[in-house]
């Protein structure tokens, strides 16, 4: 019965909307008022809430449903199906705000296949081969739409070089993300906050079209928030997770972060999206001299409790402190990043540069330490 309510509420509030749509309407007052990004924020919102509790009853009837194990912090079976609505509160957006450029329409087709591939492995369990190969492919179709490491192509082989790189990074920010979805409400609230300050950055440069994909999805992902956070009744799946991080991916690509410093341009999106891209690096590293994982295969599949988060609750923090801390930790590097864009000098972007690198050595203590209590017989593998 609340899920019924819940669902009805929100579609009045998306009939009131779609009664504005017309031109002449709030839509084009936003548009004039110079806050587009908002109108297309409030559309992603309530189209994600909207269409929750209709993924949930089609989870539980597809099957997409994630069990209790011992590796699994919850306890009762759960619709993981989450992805669904974040998904098409993002497609519906970026198609309503009309603007249909090669790498928009790249970014969803890419985006389409990512979001399937992982409902797939959700429902039925994919080989990491067809995982990869799969994630490769949107990967080349968002590359080849216009969307890559500009810095490169100054190189020999320019082209080339670009092109790899671009695909590692999109490859690599997908996986790294789906990483950090192990607890309610991390992956949704990581989402939200790297999409507002990707949006914050490409609208105060008059980058419209990052701005609006950027809003799409933090609203997609805040309109999922309320019932991913803690206890959570639906999870993203595989699904969401991946379709997350792959379009935060293609929006690190799309915005042109500084016109004139490229140590600037390269290190901003690193910086917003430098949470997932160190817990994978670190995790990987420690697997690997740890002997847990010795291949690429393995890598894709191999699942533990050694993620950041996974360490902060290791030392005590509950799930929603160790979300509100990692969260935290989000902004500050955002801001350094934001921050950035308006140093003029040299030694100022490196001063800036050299403080997230001090945020990171001591997030590496606080995983050391978490590691500690985790009670590892093991001790001649400890990494650091």
């Amino acid at each position: 019965m609340r899920i019924i309510k819940s669902s009805t509420f929100y579609f009045v509030i998306v009939a009131v909307l779609m009664v504005l749509f017309p031109v002449g309407g709030f839509s084009a007052w936003t548009w004039e008022a110079g806050i587009r990004w908002f109108y297309l924020f409030i559309i992603a919102t309530f189209i994600a809430a909207l269409l929750t509790p209709l993924s949930m009853i089609l989870a539980k009837k597809i099957g997409a449903m994630d069990y209790p194990g011992p590796r699994k912090i919850h306890s009762k079976t759960m619709p993981r199906l989450g992805g669904l609505a974040v998904y098409a509160a993002f497609i519906f957006t970026v198609i309503r705000s009309y603007q249909f450029s090669p790498k928009i329409v790249g970014i969803i087709i890419g985006g389409t296949i990512i979001f399937i591939l992982g409902v797939a492995d959700d429902i039925r369990g994919l080989t990491a081969r067809v995982r990869l190969f799969w994630q490769f492919v949107a990967a080349l179709i968002v590359v080849f739409c216009g969307l890559q490491i500009s810095f490169t192509l100054q190189m020999p082989f320019g082209d080339i070089f670009s092109y790899t790189l671009s695909i590692i990074w999109l490859v690599g920010i997908t996986n790294a993300f789906n990483f950090m979805d192990g607890i309610d409400g991390l992956a949704l609230s990581m989402g939200a906050v790297c999409s507002l300050l990707f949006l914050g950055i490409a609208w105060n440069s008059s980058q419209h079209m990052v701005a609006f994909l950027s809003a799409a999805m933090a609203g997609g992902c805040i309109g999922l928030l309320k019932t991913n956070w803690q206890p959570a009744k639906i999870f993203l799946g595989d699904g969401g997770s991946t379709f997350i991080g792959f379009i935060l991916g293609c929006l690190a690509l799309a915005g042109s972060w500084a016109t004139d410093n490229p140590m600037v341009a390269l290190s901003t999106p690193i910086l917003i999206l430098g949470i997932p891209i160190f817990d994978m690096i670190y995790t990987t590293i420690s697997r690997i001299k740890n002997g847990k994982i010795k291949n690429l295969k393995e890598w894709l599949e191999y699942t533990s409790t050694d993620h950041f988060h996974h360490r902060l609750m290791n030392l005590g923090f509950g799930v929603k402190s160790t979300v509100g801390f990692i969260f935290l930790l989000n902004i500050c590097l955002g801001l350094s990043a934001w921050t950035m864009r308006y140093t003029n000098s040299t030694l100022g972007t490196i001063f800036l540069l050299l403080q997230a690198v001090l945020v990171f050595i001591l997030v590496v203590m606080l995983m050391l330490i978490g590691r500690k209590l985790t009670g590892d017989r093991d001790k001649r593998k400890i990494f650091p």
